[in-house]
């Protein structure tokens, strides 16, 4: 992969990360607002004021850090909620909770602003560039001591009086699995399931199937390529050095066509005779061929 191509993954890659932590940040809603805080959730430090709660409606984690929060349409950035704080990270579909009581010092979660219960009161959220309004919502005048004003469903639905106030917590809380239940009237034998299950399965191994069919096709013409250009740089050494073998070559094929011409022999009409010696001792280690014999005096 040339450079120019790697650059450009990259880019593409570092832009879908940075647009999806954008679509993340812009999923958070204001979730449940308290006023009047007489006896009900208490601090860290044990005092009771007045909060509210942001809800994260997405799938992914999302981290608040740097984003600002403000009861002034003038001032959007009003309060940034810091960053580095491991706390502003929501999980998916979970809650954070912030402390209107204008006591900055006190933490991350305690804003520089509170609620007049005289008037209405409006609290809003930004994205991290301070302008980019992420949800707002006005409480209206007249809220009563430890009745909170919130949705009726989580990160979404109207906004309605709750005599349950639920801080740190969905607003509605069910009780029942309608899926589950859904399936009990529907499907008691348990035969969609079972055919959902394998659908889902084989429909799996065939994507898988599909993936790795092209990969080896890739695999293939890559080495394929290889092979073109190694073939093709052999043919070219070998044109290059065609008629320059050295003397040497030649003479190994002449001693080696001579060595197999030297092997063959004329027809032989020889026969060779071997009789066995009517001795018992071996005329071959006898002594008496190799003694001189005594000379004879002749009268």
């Amino acid at each position: 992969m040339t450079n120019k191509k790697f650059g450009m993954v990259l880019f593409l890659m570092l832009l879908f990360v940075f647009g999806a932590k954008a679509q993340l940040t812009t999923s958070v809603r204001i979730n449940e607002v308290l006023v009047v805080n007489e006896e009900n959730f208490m601090d860290d430090y044990g005092h009771r004021h007045p909060w509210f709660e942001l809800y994260n409606n997405s799938a992914g984690t999302v981290d608040l850090g740097g984003c600002f929060l403000t009861d002034d349409k003038n001032n959007p950035t009003k309060y940034m909620i810091p960053k580095g704080d491991v706390h502003t990270k929501i999980p998916p579909y979970q809650l954070t909770l912030f402390w209107a009581d204008n006591e900055e010092q006190r933490g991350t979660f305690h804003v520089n602003f509170t609620f007049d219960p005289n008037k209405d009161n409006y609290v809003a959220l930004y994205d991290s560039d301070g302008k980019t309004l992420i949800d707002e919502v006005t409480i209206p005048v007249g809220q009563k001591a430890d009745i909170s004003y919130g949705r009726s469903m989580d990160g979404s639905g109207e906004w309605i009086n709750f005599t349950r106030v639920t801080p740190s917590a969905n607003n509605i809380t069910q009780n029942t699995n309608e899926k589950v239940e859904n399936f009990q009237v529907n499907d008691s034998w348990g035969i969609g399931m079972t055919i959902t299950a394998m659908a889902v399965v084989f429909l799996g191994l065939f994507v898988l199937y599909i993936l790795f069919k092209q990969i080896g096709k890739a695999s293939i013409r890559a080495s394929q390529r290889r092979a073109q250009k190694a073939a093709a740089a052999t043919g070219k050494v070998t044109s290059a050095n065609a008629g320059q073998e050295s003397g040497e070559i030649f003479a190994a094929i002449s001693m080696a066509l001579y060595e197999i011409s030297d092997d063959n022999h004329d027809i032989e009409n020889t026969v060779l005779t071997i009789r066995k010696v009517q001795r018992r001792y071996s005329p071959w280690s006898s002594k008496i061929y190799s003694l001189r014999q005594t000379p004879v005096l002749k009268k």
